[in-house]
């Protein structure tokens, strides 16, 4: 039996948005990653450095759960040799460029239509994503008209903590003014976006069934989701209207 739910939360990478292979943008990417900073190395090179630098910051992202700001990021973990003078202000635009320097990041087909009609239903909505861009996100939703169907978008970039730590699904609860317990998270990590939503009194976690994310990390003892999802639509069959 589904639980009475007042809000739902959504994750964003894999969810609600999947990333398409698009070698011409990525080489793009990578170039203007090099044009930008005024690196004296080719683009491949000067990615393969970033990357391996990327790497220790991601490892300890995970390992602490704290989630550096953009400007942290490049002026400390990814850029230390450059002037911070320098690279600080390009904090936000080299993010972008690194992000899209993997593939171009596109809504899966029914976002559009599932957030608008479960908003029509009377939930109340919100994007909970760990993420190293404090733009990319807002933006996108601006692009798709889609802001005014979200209360709230809660970053990792933006406030320092990520998934799983409890805290940061509890802190988007408390932005929308709903219990903990009326509150369900559907993302597509069979692991992180389910031992957090647990700790943190959520009413259920829901997974949208991602091979790629599968296989990178597959569920792993007790940690299991309350339902599995194939595609996004099937939440129009789970939470009727309010």
């Amino acid at each position: 039996m589904i639980p009475d739910i007042e809000a739902i939360f959504l994750d964003v990478g894999n969810t609600l948005r999947i990333v398409i292979e698009d070698k011409d943008f990525m080489v793009e990417s990578k170039k203007q990653l090099v044009e930008l900073t005024g690196a004296q190395m080719d683009p491949d090179s000067f990615y393969a450095l970033l990357e391996e630098r990327y790497k220790v910051l991601r490892k300890r992202a995970k390992d602490t759960l704290i989630e550096a700001s953009e400007r942290e990021m490049w002026t400390r973990w990814m850029l230390p040799d450059f002037p911070e003078e320098k690279i600080a202000p390009l904090s936000g635009k080299l993010t972008r460029l690194w992000r899209d320097s993997d593939g171009r990041r596109v809504p899966r087909s029914d976002v559009s239509m599932v957030v608008k009609e479960l908003h029509r239903r009377g939930y109340i909505l919100g994007i909970i994503a760990n993420t190293i861009t404090e733009t990319e996100i807002p933006d996108w939703l601006v692009t798709d008209g889609l802001t005014d169907y979200f209360k709230t978008v809660v970053l990792s970039s933006k406030v320092g903590i990520r998934k799983p730590n409890p805290e940061i699904y509890l802190e988007a609860a408390r932005r929308i003014g709903v219990a903990p317990g009326k509150c369900v998270y559907v993302g597509d990590n069979p692991v992180r976006d389910v031992e957090g939503v647990l700790d943190a009194g959520f009413a259920m976690s829901i997974i949208l069934i991602e091979p790629a994310t599968l296989k990178k990390e597959p569920p792993k003892g007790d940690i299991k989701a309350d339902l599995f999802i194939k595609v996004l639509s099937e939440l129009l069959d789970i939470f009727p209207p309010r």
